[in-house]
This record gives C-alpha cells, sequence and structure tokens, in this order.
C-alpha cells in the first residue's frame, strides 16, 4: 500500500488515477510514500524520511525545495505541457488586448451607462479614443520554445504575425512541432530590435532572473509591448516601470500582479489566470498522478526536473531500482553483488543527470531478498535501493 499526501486540493480525476486497492490518499497522513502538490510552499516544511516523489501539478517547481530533494534523493516530477494549452490562449488574448484598448474602452464605456438614449451617440463620438491596430504582420518574439512556446508561435504564425523564436536550447520533440515559418533568432539582441511584441514563455531560474532589465529594453524598438505569462522575477518592475514613463514601453501585460504594478499606468495584471482553466487542472493532475504510479510501480522516471528521464519495459521478473552519486565504480559493486547471489541480469539502463545516477536493473528472479538490498544499500555513494517483485 503507498501512501499518498497532497497538499493542495487536487482534481479529482486526477486521483482515480491511483487505485484504492494499493493507494491510500490524504491532505494529512503518516510516513508518505510520495507527495502530491500545486502552488504548496515546501520551503519551511520538514520532508518526512518517507517521501520517495514528488508530484508538482504544473509546470512551475520552485515552491519546491529542490536542492534538498535531489540530497535526499527523492524524485521530484512536474508536469510540463499539461497545462501550455491553458496558457496559450491567455496569451494570444493578452496580444490582442496589447494591440488595441478593449479595457480601457470597456471601462470608459460603464462610465456613460445611466445616460439612458445618448449612450449610443456617445459611443460613436468616444470611441476614437481607443483605437489601436491590428497585429496581422506585426512581429512578435517568442522568448523561450517549450510546450508553452511553440504552441504560442504557432498560434501567433496563424493569425498572420511575423514570428521569431529563440532558444538556445530547444528540444529536438518542440523543433519538430514548431511551424516552419517561425524564424530562428540566433541572438537576443537582433531579435528584440525588431519586436512589436515580446512574450516570455522560459522557466524562472538564477540565470533568467530579472531577464527583461534596463540593458534589454535599451535593445527593444519604441513602444513595444511586452507579455510576461512565464514567472513575475523575469522582469524587473523598476526598470519596466521606468521604460513605460520614457515610451519605449507602450504596454505591460504579467499574469503575476503586486502592489506597485497593480499602481502603474500602462500596466495590465492579471491575477494569475495562466492555468486557471478546468481543462489545464485535470489535465496537470492526471499528469502528475500518472508519472507517481508509474514510478512506484515501476520505477520509470518521466519529467523529473532534478532525476534523469529513465523508462524501460518490465521483462516479468523482479526488477531493482537503485539512486546514488554520479561516481565510478557504484554500478559494478551492484552487479557484482547480484552474480555472488546467482542472479542473474536480464536487463539494465543507468542514466545520470549532474550528481545523480539512476538504475533500473530487471533480473530473472520472482524477488530480491532484504540481505541483497542491504548489501547495496552500504555500497559508498548509494542514496536509495527499492525493489520490484516480479510480475
Amino acid at each position: 500500500m503507498y501512501k499518498i499526501q497532497t497538499l493542495n486540493k487536487i482534481d479529482h480525476e486526477g486521483l482515480q488515477v491511483f487505485p484504492a486497492s494499493n493507494y491510500e490518499i490524504a491532505n494529512e497522513i503518516n510516513e508518505p510514500d510520495a507527495i502530491v502538490l500545486r502552488s504548496f510552499s515546501m520551503h519551511e516544511m520538514e520532508i518526512p524520511a518517507s517521501v520517495k516523489a514528488i508530484a508538482r501539478a504544473g509546470a512551475g517547481v520552485n515552491n519546491i525545495p529542490i536542492p534538498k530533494c535531489t540530497e535526499k534523493g527523492i524524485v521530484v516530477f512536474n508536469t510540463p505541457g499539461a497545462n501550455a494549452n491553458g496558457v496559450k490562449e491567455l496569451v494570444i488574448a493578452g496580444l490582442l488586448l496589447a494591440s488595441r484598448d478593449i479595457i480601457g474602452g470597456v471601462q470608459w464605456a460603464k462610465t456613460i451607462a445611466n445616460e439612458g438614449d445618448k449612450v449610443p451617440a456617445l459611443i460613436e463620438k468616444g470611441k476614437a479614443s481607443f483605437g489601436g491596430s491590428e497585429i496581422k504582420g506585426k512581429t512578435l518574439a517568442v522568448v523561450g520554445l517549450g510546450a508553452i512556446g511553440v504552441l504560442v508561435a504557432n498560434a501567433a504564425q496563424s493569425l498572420g504575425m511575423n514570428v521569431v523564436g529563440y532558444d538556445p536550447y530547444i528540444s529536438v520533440e518542440h523543433a519538430w512541432n514548431l511551424h516552419h515559418d517561425v524564424v530562428r533568432a540566433f541572438g537576443i539582441e537582433s531579435m528584440l530590435a525588431k519586436a512589436d511584441f515580446i512574450t516570455l514563455q522560459i522557466p524562472l531560474m538564477a540565470e533568467t532572473k530579472g531577464f527583461i532589465n534596463a540593458e534589454k529594453l535599451k535593445m527593444m524598438k519604441k513602444g513595444v509591448k511586452i507579455l510576461n505569462f512565464a514567472r513575475g522575477e523575469l522582469v524587473v518592475d523598476a526598470d519596466i516601470k521606468a521604460a513605460i514613463e520614457t515610451g519605449k514601453v507602450g504596454a505591460y501585460f504579467t499574469d503575476f500582479p503586486n502592489a506597485e504594478l497593480l499602481q502603474m499606468d500602462k500596466v495590465i495584471a492579471i491575477p494569475h489566470l495562466g492555468a486557471s482553466t478546468n481543462e489545464s487542472e485535470v489535465n496537470c493532475a492526471i499528469m502528475a498522478a500518472e508519472q507517481v504510479r508509474n514510478f512506484f510501480e515501476n520505477g520509470n522516471i518521466r519529467n523529473s526536473v532534478n532525476f534523469p528521464g529513465a523508462e524501460m519495459e518490465r521483462n516479468g521478473g523482479a526488477r531493482l531500482l537503485v539512486t546514488n552519486k554520479n561516481i565510478p565504480n557504484v554500478l559494478s559493486q551492484i552487479t557484482t553483488i547480484l552474480a555472488q547471489a546467482g542472479i542473474n541480469i536480464d536487463n539494465m539502463l543507468n542514466k545520470h543527470l549532474g550528481d545523480i545516477a539512476y538504475n533500473i536493473i530487471d533480473t530473472d528472479n520472482e524477488i530480491l531478498s532484504g540481505e541483497i538490498l542491504s548489501k547495496i544499500k552500504s555500497i559508498e555513494g548509494v542514496y536509495m535501493v527499492r525493489s520490484l517483485r516480479a510480475k
């Protein structure tokens, strides 16, 4: 029986992925094997020693202490792409709202609601103050071509925009999904200089914090519209404020309001609605649960932010799973222990990510004894040892 602790309300369809016959799920539970959460901050939390996996029902994991989890051998999963369409649709809405003062026009129209029969004439007279331009033919710079960035780029291209994308780390999968008319930028400066609109679709990391700052704002054309539906800290608010005051930035759309931004002119602060759709919540919950279940029942790792991806089909025999420091001679010691016990290795997978290595070893035995597991656990550099019975 595996114990799953939820730190936020997780969609019911996602939790149904865990069969009740083999999983116990609760908000408060002793010695959980896994934690599933959304936005709950775990940085001040004492993580139980029993935890082997943490799954974030969403893409961002800045609410999870990744280094601490890695040190403890805890696999941290996220769900990239599960909420991508919801975010993409809000970015497209932002593009349309940024090109025409629709919000200002709606707010003004409400001020004349009590004018009775005069309203139609007042509307015709006042609408000129809220004109704008079409996005067709304008240049959109997409910074980051992950799951969301690719969808945004493709959608904008289909709306007639000239789309330029920048991502030096684009994956082969995402590159295949990118529309052939999206132009690849090899440098950030030239792309920012030609863009009428800029959208950020990059993760928040130490190297991307404050990505849009005074230096990059100088590269942009006057009146540029900037959209940030990724993470608030990617933009230096003080620099945006100064750029708005000089006219360098025509509008800033962000999904991450704070007190200062809410008081600034030409800033549209949306209350973090990017992934707030029923579909996104369901998709993220199902994806997170499926990844945890696959990890527990098969030892496979998919979409981990701190462990290498590792998936191998079961051969029917007992499966050995070992997490260790990525140092020489650990794997040879494991195989020696198995050989001395007369256990034959049927298939094996060894993957590493940075300082972490993960091994999946299929044997021809029905079960691996506690003595064998203890010997492997005693190897210097081994964090975790787990075995699965034969299927």
